[in-house]
């Protein structure tokens, strides 16, 4: 017997050795990198991805990545990496000047909402979406990627007309944030290069830099060992491949390069504090940051990914209790959040907790965040909060991984970049998935719980607190905040209490009602089904998402319906209403008992209809129906919730009429609304403190008292046979009265014709201008159908007038509509941020632009760029379930034909210049309202 307990000791401790050095070597093991992308490296040192995606069809995303950014720049190059990108778009060896525009406006691609840059301080990242539809497409798209990387031409002439462009952008971004910021970065990046390297750079610089200096920053920074070239889209990998090696293979390696260096933020022993205020501050922020000691290192071990899958689960459940106190009866914040990621430093990462509060609440909010800190360290979290964190790790996880072969390319680009600047890793989707549910049963509540001694520390944390300056508002100070720290740590500061939670949201189901008919349309495959209480269910099976499903529905009447008193009394109070919970379950019970579940539910009261609407996985569409049904029927009434949506309202508008912006729409807003008596305008402290929530709560389920009354569409990857029996369940259940409602046209219209109104506000040399045509028309579909088009057309001409032409403008737009609901209206409007001294000039250019194609009509060049992006867009909406979802809505609500839906191109070509000219003629001839907000007179 000794000798077999001897023995199995023996086999005991073997089988235990063996385990721990299989762990051993598991913990060291690298991440894989998934095969479904291609990693390449070229002999001049450039590296590539490639990889073959079929969603959406007939497109390809390509990036040129660069490890550049302004944290380059010598001193005299200050904002030049980001004036290198805007130069890439100002000729290059095979686009001269702005023939790239030109080009891929033709081709269907969008500057701005499509083709793309960005700069930053460690990288500068340029985005080409293309059709590939034709080999010539495919080969132009690689040229343009070529002639970003090194065929610039940096012509003297175009730098010069730049600097306006890039000065109208340096302008967009000045305002109080811009100055409270520069004041506090120096002390987040404490020491660091950083802090001096604002990717916009200095005025003075841009104004007048040489040549040269730009030149000398393309020279040393652009080049192939410090690329990346990333496409991903409906084209074989070996086409890529070939394609990337015969336009980026010739490009020559840098002999002798300049050293890229990497910059780093030092540590430091005492505690920053920051406390910056402005007068024209919109919000009230506090954050603390707990910034790592070392530096950050990439991820590439097995141990080191188990240890972020901690990490989040820690974020999860800090989140979770700060979501909680801010829903609370007198939230501490309007927002906060807890979480731990790099600082603008890419080599610093740090713990922070950032709220948004109220403007006298700044103290108190980042006293709350500080003791809720400090609660997790001394107790820790509790089992409960665990296991919902891991749910909805999880759910989302899952998600995404039975969407993997329908995630669009633009959705998947992203991580190669990351992967190239900081080597995070990119298993796939799978992988990330499988793991997961390998590891999150294995985690243990004691590792979570360590977490918090790591992050938060004495030494190297900074306190940011930033917020208006006004009268009668004491500004929090250094010696208040440096007494928070030192006390916190004697507070009496009780444990967190976790409550059960509710396993089900209906304990029983309804009775059943039944489906009295069944019309199938087979050429939009879609099935509408009347219900017995008189709801009509519109639905449509698609297969764009495995792991979808949205809905929204409609009644008619909304706010309408209200008498003026009513609506006065109620229009602050209606967002309240779901956040009161449903079936005797708080706002806080439900997010508790939906944990882990991929379902969304809202309802809304809007002017002139109520809704309700979400979205949810396929195996939660019970969970979905059952909230659908307590919202008509078991809505919530709680005084606490209200108080606390009416006091972050309070918090959130505080200040918010400070900023020019906000002042200058809220003004124009009341002067286009003059003599409306619906219209309310912005908040104030006291509308909100009489919001009458009772009857707002009366008024609600009067709304929704009638479902018979309701539409409701649905779309997404439908199990048709348990879709039916819910309708059945818990649709078809729903009480109803037989009638038919319908919205009350008002009385009143806006204004239109021709006015001028200039507000003053701000302190900052920036204007904003708004020009806007509008007025009562009979709808026409065709006759819309060409507004649109005239605005996407009047879009190009500014573009290059404005922006080309004068460089006065950095972005400008222009848009048309013509609605059917209330009344039919047309609105054609052109707005534009520039410069005060250039405000009258660029009015005059945009009229100008508009004139032209009132006396001629548009280009057939002009107009067949505008066709070729509609088609473009309209293919590809036509597999989201999202546009399904509108125009099935949108057919009945407004009473349009959707039956030409598949014929779009036939629709979308019938277009005439002829047509636009006419529009033009009929609706941007009877004068227009010009709207300027200018800074004020420094007198």
């Amino acid at each position: 017997m000794k000798k077999i307990a001897f023995f199995s000791l023996f086999l005991l401790l073997s089988i235990s050795n063996r385990i721990l050095s299989q762990e051993a070597s598991n913990v060291t093991q690298k991440i894989p990198i998934s095969k479904d992308v291609t990693i390449g490296k070229l002999s001049n040192g450039l590296t590539y991805y490639i990889r073959n995606n079929s969603k959406p069809e007939d497109k390809l995303e390509l990036r040129l990545v660069l490890k550049a950014g302004s944290i380059l720049e010598d001193e005299d190059q200050l904002g030049l990496a980001h004036f290198m990108e805007h130069m890439n778009f100002n000729g290059t060896k095979n686009f001269k000047r702005n023939d790239l525009i030109h080009y891929l406006q033709s081709i269907g691609v969008s500057f701005g909402a499509d083709l793309n840059a960005y700069t930053s301080f460690d990288e500068t990242v340029y985005m080409l979406p293309i059709p590939i539809d034709d080999k010539d497409k495919l080969d132009k798209g690689f040229q343009i990627l070529e002639d970003w990387a090194h065929n610039a031409t940096l012509d003297e002439e175009e730098i010069d007309k730049e600097r306006g462009v890039v000065l109208e952008e340096y302008r967009l971004g000045r305002g109080a944030d811009e100055r409270m910021l520069q004041n506090y970065l120096p002390k987040v990046l404490y020491g660091s290069k950083y802090a001096s390297r604002l990717p916009i750079g200095k005025k003075e610089i841009l104004e007048n830099f040489d040549y040269e200096a730009i030149r000398r920053f393309h020279r040393d920074w652009y080049r192939p060992d410090l690329m990346a070239v990333i496409a991903v889209g409906d084209v074989d990998a070996d086409t890529l491949e070939a394609q990337i090696k015969s336009h980026f293979g010739t490009i020559p390696a840098v002999k002798n390069p300049r050293k890229r260096e990497t910059f780093y933020v030092p540590n430091h022993e005492e505690t920053f504090i920051a406390i910056e205020s402005d007068k024209e501050a919109s919000f009230s922020r506090v954050q603390v940051l707990f910034k790592d000691s070392t530096d950050v290192k990439p991820i590439k071990t097995l141990e080191q990914y188990r240890e972020t899958i901690v990490k989040s689960l820690f974020t999860q459940m800090i989140n979770n209790r700060l979501n909680e106190l801010r829903n609370s009866e007198n939230p501490p914040f309007v927002y906060g959040i807890s979480y731990h990621g790099n600082t603008w430093a890419k080599t610093k990462a740090a713990y922070q907790s950032v709220a948004i509060s109220s403007e006298t609440g700044q103290l108190e909010a980042l006293k709350t965040l500080l003791i809720e800190n400090e609660r997790v360290r001394r107790y820790g979290f509790f089992e409960g909060e665990f296991n919902r964190a891991k749910q909805h790790i999880l759910a989302r996880l899952e998600k995404t991984y039975k969407d993997k072969d329908k995630t669009l390319s633009q959705n998947i680009i992203g991580e190669y970049i990351r992967h190239f600047l900081s080597s995070e890793p990119i298993p796939g989707i799978a992988w990330e998935y499988n793991f997961h549910k390998q590891e999150l049963p294995n985690i243990e509540l004691e590792e979570v719980n360590d977490i918090i001694n790591t992050y938060l520390k004495n030494n190297n944390r900074v306190i940011v607190i930033t917020g208006p300056e006004k009268e009668g508002i004491n500004k929090v100070t250094e010696q208040e905040v440096q007494y928070l720290l030192k006390t916190l740590g004697s507070m009496e500061i009780e444990p967190y209490q976790d409550e059960e939670v509710a396993q089900y949201l209906m304990e029983n189901d309804p009775e059943k009602g039944s489906v009295i008919n069944e019309v199938k349309d087979s050429t939009l495959d879609i099935t509408t089904l009347t219900l017995s209480n008189g709801m009509k269910v519109t639905y449509k099976i698609t297969d764009f998402k495995n792991d979808e499903i949205l809905f929204d529905s409609f009644s008619y009447g909304g706010t309408s319906l209200y008498s003026l008193e009513d609506y006065r009394a109620t229009a602050y109070a209606n967002g309240a209403l779901s956040q009161a919970g449903v079936n005797n379950f708080d706002y806080i019970e439900l997010g508790k008992m939906l944990s882990g579940k991929i379902v969304s539910v809202r309802p809304d009261i809007g002017t002139y209809s109520e809704s309700i609407s979400g979205s949810a996985s396929p195996k939660y569409m019970e969970e979905m129906f059952q909230l659908i049904h307590l919202y008509f029927t078991a809505l919530n009434k709680d005084d606490k919730a209200f108080a606390s949506f009416i006091n972050k309202q309070k918090a959130l508008i505080g200040n918010l009429l400070a900023n020019p912006q906000y002042y200058f729409q809220n003004e124009f807003s009341k002067f286009l609304n003059e003599g409306n008596p619906r219209y309310l305008g912005f908040p104030t402290q006291e509308d909100l403190s009489n919001a009458d929530y009772d009857l707002a709560y009366k008024l609600y389920n009067e709304r929704f008292k009638n479902a018979g009354d309701f539409n409701f569409y649905f779309v997404g990857n439908i199990e048709e046979e348990k879709f039916k029996d819910f309708c059945k369940t818990y649709l078809a259940s729903l009480p109803s009265d037989g009638k038919k409602e319908t919205f009350i046209v008002p009385e009143h219209r806006p204004l239109t014709g021709r006015h001028t109104k200039i507000i003053e506000k701000g302190e900052d040399p920036k204007s904003s201008v708004s020009i806007i045509y509008q007025g009562e028309t009979e709808y026409d579909a065709e006759e819309a159908h060409a507004m649109k088009s005239l605005g996407e057309i009047v879009t190009i001409k500014l573009l290059e007038e404005l922006r080309e032409a004068e460089s006065g403008v950095y972005g400008v737009g222009a848009s048309g509509n013509i609605t059917k609901i209330p009344y039919g209206w047309y609105t054609f409007r052109i707005g534009f941020p520039c410069g005060p001294e250039n405000v009258d000039k660029l009015v005059e250019a945009s009229i100008k632009e508009v004139e032209k194609i009132i006396d001629n009509g548009p280009t057939q060049e002009d107009l067949a760029k505008v066709k070729e992006n509609q088609i473009l867009k309209t293919k590809q909406n036509l597999e989201q379930n999202k546009y399904w979802l509108n125009r099935l809505k949108n057919s009945d609500y407004s009473d349009k034909d959707l039956s030409e839906i598949f014929d779009y191109k036939d629709k979308i070509n019938a277009l005439t210049a002829e047509k636009v000219q006419e529009v033009a003629k009929k609706y941007l001839t009877k004068g227009y309202i010009l709207g300027i907000h200018n800074p004020e007179d420094e007198e």
